[in-house]
């Protein structure tokens, strides 16, 4: 990066901290630490929830996500904004009215005390291990900018945020992503004006979209349904979204505390109410908007030099090595199909029939034989390098083609995304220890006086927030070739969801089940899903993970309900 770069970057970042800290004064005891003393707007608490959710994993990875795979990700969340109407009318009321903390304190009302320990312990674990691999994605950056090694860098990131978290706190965390989401949308939208900007000076944006539509990547909605029927493992599409999405999303925003914890910071019901709704118009296009930045990336690169590769420092590792030649002569090929389709994609903007149509298609294909070819010789070459470059495509089009000061303030965008969603996630992490553990179990406080209680609570509140930050930076340590890193946050995520949220309907909706009953069901719950992801993963069975989400759930309730009808 150039040192206008640098200099838009750290002003950025640091104007940004700054500014949280300020506004995060507030009372010095566990309501003002993890709740914002309940103050909050709704529009704070929208920006709080969509801050929470738009990590840097949503910039970083889901252009790249398009860019390989199509639109058909956005399929994912169509089962949001029901979701919301559900959590609006059931779930928020109550939680408001009994002033929770966190969400699993009602389960101990509703149930016992081991079913709160064990639900809150399934987030912990969930949230624990996705945040760490929220703090390896902007580490990517780093590591890729100063050629870092990646060990290291995630330990100066997690190292910045832990300061940012400790010190701040709920309001620092909801009053700068206020600030991060506006220079985001900002920023993105820059990006997909130069990304057209860019094109032959005889293209527009509906040329761009008819590029990309031939190449497959614009399968917005897909059935899911082959010659054999519905495919299970087919990951996205209508129908899965929907439904797997639904249940995804209800746990997400009903039961995981880095969601609940963002509006109970808010006035009152109300502002809750509208808080959520909102995020369920709001996030769907948005989604859809930095997807599609994808879809036109690759159109950009249809007619701009494209890289085989996108992870230029283990590419530049790989040349050094005995593969050197073999990889150039892959190159090289790579270089003059890439002319060949770009010709191809001129041909059919000048007639878009069925048979050029498929000449942009099938050029594709040739092309994505090649950068298969060469990641297996990467792979020949450096062994344990990570061969999936669907992280680096977005940023590799920033650090190439944007102009000077842009360079600098994407950059500084996915961090933002990164410190917003992490911080959220940190707060809530020592939210649920402090609540569900600390104050359920320890007697150091039992005999303190209110006001040194309020306070001695409120300083180990950030001692667990220290605690948590160390076990992400490691787990970061090991995020290294997961792929997609917005795949692997959901598929982690659904390991778990189901089940919390399969206890929560039981607790909501099936009043005549007891603890032993619906805490049984959800370990053996847990335990099924976890087999059937194992299954699916060694190819014994196929069900795409967001069916996971649905099974976790029915398991819950349908054995909760046997056990109670054994009980009696």
């Amino acid at each position: 990066m150039s040192q206008i770069d640098w200099i838009v970057l750290i002003v950025t970042l640091v104007g940004i901290v700054a500014y949280g800290l300020y506004k995060s004064r507030t009372t010095k005891n566990l309501e003002g630490y993890f709740l914002s003393n309940r103050s909050m707007p709704w529009y704070l608490v929208l920006l709080s929830i969509m801050g929470t959710q738009a990590s840097a994993i949503t910039f970083l990875s889901a252009p790249g996500q398009a860019f390989t795979d199509g639109m058909r990700f956005v399929q994912y969340y169509f089962g949001l904004p029901i979701a919301m109407v559900i959590l609006c009318i059931t779930f928020v009321p109550l939680f408001s009215k009994l002033k929770v903390f966190t969400a699993y304190e009602f389960l101990e009302q509703r149930f016992d005390v081991k079913t709160r320990i064990f639900t809150s312990s399934l987030f912990l674990i969930s949230r624990g291990l996705s945040t760490g691999i929220s703090i390896y994605a902007p580490s990517i950056i780093l590591s890729s900018l100063m050629g870092w090694d990646i060990f290291y860098t995630n330990i100066v990131m997690g190292g910045l945020l832990i300061v940012y978290t400790v010190s701040g706190g709920a309001k620092a965390v909801a009053y700068t992503q206020q600030l991060q989401l506006g220079i985001i949308f900002i920023g993105m939208f820059i990006a997909g004006y130069l990304i057209v900007h860019n094109l032959p000076s005889n293209m527009g944006f509906s040329d761009a979209l008819a590029i990309s539509g031939a190449s497959g990547k614009m399968n917005v909605i897909t059935t899911g349904f082959t010659e054999n029927g519905f495919d299970w493992k087919d990951r996205y599409n209508i129908i899965s979204g929907v439904i797997g999405g639904f249940f995804l999303a209800l746990s997400y925003f009903g039961t995981d505390q880095s969601q609940v914890g963002r509006y109970l910071t808010a006035k009152d019901t109300t502002e809750s109410r509208v808080g959520l709704l909102m995020n369920g118009l709001v996030k769907v296009p948005m989604q859809f908007f930095i997807l599609l930045l994808g879809a036109l990336l690759f159109t950009f690169y249809q007619f701009n030099p494209s890289p085989v590769f996108f992870n230029k420092a283990v590419e530049e590792k790989a040349m050094t090595t005995p593969y050197k030649d073999s990889l150039l002569l892959i190159k090289n090929k790579f270089n003059q199909q890439a002319l060949v389709q770009k010709r191809n994609s001129e041909i059919f903007l000048a007639n878009q029939s069925t048979q050029n149509k498929a000449l942009v298609f099938n050029g594709s294909a040739e092309l994505n034989q090649l950068k298969t070819d060469y990641k297996k010789i990467i792979q020949k070459a450096s062994p344990g390098a990570d061969t999936n470059d669907t992280n680096y495509i977005f940023l590799r089009f920033v650090v190439d083609f944007l102009p000077k000061g842009l360079v600098g303030l994407l950059i500084a965008i996915i961090f933002l995304a990164a410190w917003g969603s992490i911080a959220a996630a940190l707060n809530s992490l020592a939210s649920c220890t402090m609540i569900d553990f600390h104050r359920r179990f320890s007697t150091s406080t039992m005999n303190v006086p209110d006001l040194k209680r309020d306070e001695k609570e409120y300083s180990i509140s950030k001692y667990y927030t220290l605690g948590w930050g160390i076990f992400c930076i490691i787990t970061a340590e090991f995020a290294t070739g997961m792929g997609s890193l917005i795949e692997a946050v959901n598929v982690l995520g659904s390991l778990f969801y189901g089940v919390i949220l399969g206890i929560f309907l039981v607790a909501f909706y099936c009043k005549k089940i007891q603890s032993n009953a619906v805490f049984w069901a959800a370990v053996i719950g847990e335990l099924m899903v976890i087999s059937l992801f194992l299954l699916d993963k060694y190819q014994i069975i196929g069900l795409g993970f967001l069916w996971l989400n649905v099974a976790g759930a029915m398991i819950v309730v349908l054995l909760s309900w046997c056990f109670s009808l054994f009980k009696k």
